[in-house]
């Protein structure tokens, strides 16, 4: 008894080792992120209405309950490192949580943020493991890939060289990977005269290194529909992963280093009046959310800065939709139905799904949505204990979108659209790619491959930096 009443009286209110911000001393003292992880636990146990999202708060609450008659402090390192690893960031504990400081609530209770910092301890002390390298730099394995001249795609659709990476690296062997593209979208950009040298137009894009490397045509297709909207969209060569990867796997350094580099090419652009429009909701969420709080002291305010300018390529076209250029002609149009999955890391920015709005404002088709996480979340299904884990979490979202009874599934995540294609059979298309193929007049089976020529006439890049831009 005595033991159950020290857990009844754990308070919830913050412990004088609260912080999420990394520059904070106390975000790196072990005895302060132990208070607060006894009372997040504490909390969500009490709480449990996020119970549904990953096994985390599951298995929590079946060791408080079972094993330890409800007192959260006997839980042993080993098993917190359990709770801790069961969390793929999805962030949507935090999305459902009422105790957050976005809804400036007293608790200033950030599940997801407090396992950020556990495992940044973890990284400081145990260091950085051959996976850990390999899955936290996309773009290093994308320029080896295309060193490569085609050989690693080939590699990795071999069983004997999947079963060596499962070995060596941890990558599970039955995981499709996404081919790398051996022209980059940069190169493409260049060759047709979009990335240009100064800053300047209404938005700069942040392509996202799976676009860069891995799908440049969904870049080309956001191209083009902000083209179809007289929307002067440029692009930027040299920008790089966001640093989701490597903040993953709690490198700090990393993502520091990945994030200066995009802020110092990135600043000039919104100085000049440019949004910034990120294809990919994570890189969304890490350049609006995670990295006005991550990164160096120097970097604080320009990273809030870049913040605020920060769009989603559907957020910012639906921001025009009353302008006298907003394009509601299109050459083809779906027929029937259109499935609709919206990302955890979009969900996470609490702007609406103005990609799937969209696909009903332009092509008149009402999709249906699915709210369910996928289970990709970020590189946890490549994993060896992630993905059979992944495809688990994944199964409510597979069957949502089954039921719609159409195979022309969209979601703005490609990562989403990976996990699709393998167990589900369906490849999702980005929304711009359904948009793109609107304007196009392309086939909407999925099952064909998209068009990848540009129109033989270029459409004008028209300035409207200073359009009046409708604020919902």
């Amino acid at each position: 008894m005595r033991e159950s009443a020290m857990a009844e009286n754990i308070s919830y209110q913050p412990t004088d080792g609260l912080s999420y911000d990394p520059n904070d001393p106390v975000y790196w003292d072990e005895h302060a992120l132990a208070k607060e992880v006894t009372r997040a636990f504490e909390i969500c146990h009490g709480c449990r209405m996020c119970f549904k999202y990953c096994d985390s708060f599951p298995n929590l609450f079946e060791l408080i309950d079972d094993k330890y008659d409800g007192d959260v402090t006997k839980l042993s390192k080993t098993e917190t490192d359990g709770v801790m690893d069961d969390c793929f960031q999805c962030k949507l504990c935090e999305v459902q949580c009422p105790y957050t400081p976005r809804d400036k609530h007293e608790f200033q209770l950030d599940f997801p943020k407090l396992v950020h910092r556990y495992q940044a301890h973890r990284a400081k002390v145990e260091g950085k493991t051959l996976r850990d390298i390999a899955l936290g730099d996309p773009d290093r394995a994308a320029m080896m890939a295309r060193a490569s001249f085609g050989l690693a795609n080939v590699a990795n659709r071999v069983s004997a060289h999947r079963w060596f990476m499962e070995k060596v690296l941890g990558i599970h062997r039955d995981k499709l990977l996404p081919p790398f593209a051996m022209e980059t979208f940069d190169r493409w950009a260049t060759r047709e005269g979009l990335a240009v040298e100064g800053p300047g137009g209404e938005a700069v894009l942040f392509q996202t290194c799976y676009v860069q490397n891995n799908e440049p045509q969904i870049g080309k297709d956001t191209v083009e529909v902000f083209q179809q909207n007289g929307v002067d969209l440029r692009c930027t060569r040299g920008l790089r992963c966001c640093g989701m990867p490597t903040w993953e796997q709690g490198d700090l350094d990393g993502l520091r280093e990945r994030a200066k580099h995009n802020l110092d090419i990135l600043e000039p652009w919104v100085d000049a009046g440019a949004k910034v429009v990120a294809i990919n909701p994570t890189c969304g969420m890490m350049l609006r959310r995670e990295y006005p709080e991550l990164v160096a002291p120097e970097d604080k305010e320009r990273a809030a800065k870049v913040a605020e300018a920060v769009r989603d390529p559907g957020e910012f076209l639906w921001s025009i939709r009353k302008q006298e250029r907003f394009n509601t002609e299109v050459a083809a149009k779906p027929e029937g139905a259109v499935a609709y999955h919206a990302p955890c890391h979009l969900r996470a920015q609490a702007v609406g799904f103005k990609g799937r709005d969209l696909i009903r404002k332009i092509t008149g088709v009402r999709p249906g949505t699915v709210m369910e996480c996928c289970g990709h979340d970020g590189t946890l299904a490549m994993k060896v204990e992630g993905f059979e884990y992944s495809k688990r979490v994944g199964k409510k979202a597979f069957d949502g979108m089954k039921e719609a009874e159409t195979e022309l599934w969209a979601t703005d995540c490609p990562l989403a659209a990976t996990q699709f294609e393998q167990h589900a059979g369906v490849r999702a298309m980005h929304p711009m790619s359904v948009l793109a193929r609107a304007y196009r007049g392309d086939s909407f089976d999925p099952k064909r491959a998209p068009s990848h020529n540009t129109p033989k006439k270029r459409l004008p890049i028209v300035g409207q930096a200073n359009a009046e831009q409708d604020p919902s």
